[in-house]
């Protein structure tokens, strides 16, 4: 028993749902008329939309794929299509065959109007069932990977957040978008990354600028540093300068880069020292020319 509905969309009769549509898409883009300027393009349009009607549909492709062309006349459905006239209702067949309605409102189109088409190649017939949204997630998430949460009609989807996530990247959750004829559109969420107020990002290295004080950049010494990761200890080099940077290796992104501090030196107040530790830096350290 032929299948030509199968043939019309170039699939074969074990495609899945996910093949069907994708194999649909190809074609009518290929096909359609405000693409393809031949005059036979406007036909094959129309055929592969009805093919898709029905092989789109989960019951009455279990129809089909039961009486396959027979329901036809035993023809070919290219062939009962054209034998139907210059001004066949498409819907209208497909009513009568398979039961049920077909009207373009429902579609968001119409065989005739190629509807759907004018927003781009994402649906032609079947509207787009995909959800778009944007998302604000904190610094440090983005950093080291987590959980996040958005709130869709009342629902409250948690997110898998990836570390090393920047800002401008899309995350699918699948079956989360609108529905249409036994199908569901997935929820693609837009990631904005806060900024932070301790660090800088490029790329996967970060940077913190950390206050140290005159007798640590002078003499050397250790201090507690609190990074995303963990709290640490590190050694600050022996007549250290203003702006100068340390590089910790694995931590900055996770499992990625590095963190690098900024020293930034903390000078004491002149009341707040000894007197005579006061006079004795004010006279034997140098001055510049």
């Amino acid at each position: 028993m032929a299948k030509s509905l199968y043939e019309t969309l170039e699939i074969n009769e074990s495609a899945t749902q996910a093949e069907i549509k994708k194999a649909y898409r190809r074609l009518a883009r290929k096909y359609h008329p405000d693409i393809c300027k031949k005059p036979e393009c406007e036909e094959k349009f129309k055929e592969i939309n009805a093919a898709y009607e029905v092989l789109g549909n989960e019951e009455k492709k279990a129809q089909y794929d039961q009486f396959g062309d027979s329901m036809f006349g035993g023809q070919s459905f290219q062939d009962f299509y054209k034998g139907q006239g210059a001004n066949v209702d498409l819907d209208e067949i497909l009513r009568n065959i398979f039961g049920g309605g077909f009207s373009s409102s429902q579609r968001g189109g119409g065989f005739d109007g190629f509807g759907g088409f004018g927003g781009g190649f994402g649906g032609f017939d079947q509207p787009d069932l995909d959800i778009q949204a944007k998302m604000t997630i904190p610094f440090n998430v983005a950093v080291m990977g987590g959980t996040h949460s958005v709130n869709l009609n009342g629902e409250t989807i948690n997110l898998k957040i990836p570390a090393g996530i920047s800002t401008g990247k899309k995350m699918r959750v699948r079956g989360k978008g609108k529905s249409y004829q036994n199908q569901r559109g997935d929820l693609i969420v837009e990631v904005e990354v806060a900024s932070s107020p301790e660090y800088e990002r490029d790329g996967d290295n970060l940077t913190k600028t950390i206050d140290v004080p005159l007798k640590l950049m002078m003499f050397g010494g250790k201090m507690k540093v609190q990074t995303l990761h963990k709290e640490i200890t590190v050694k600050i080099p022996q007549n250290s300068k203003n702006g100068q940077k340390m590089r910790l290796k694995g931590y900055g992104v996770k499992d990625k880069g590095d963190l690098y501090l900024k020293l930034n030196v903390i000078l004491p107040k002149i009341e707040e020292l000894d007197p005579e530790l006061a006079k004795i830096m004010e006279e034997k350290l140098p001055q510049g020319e």
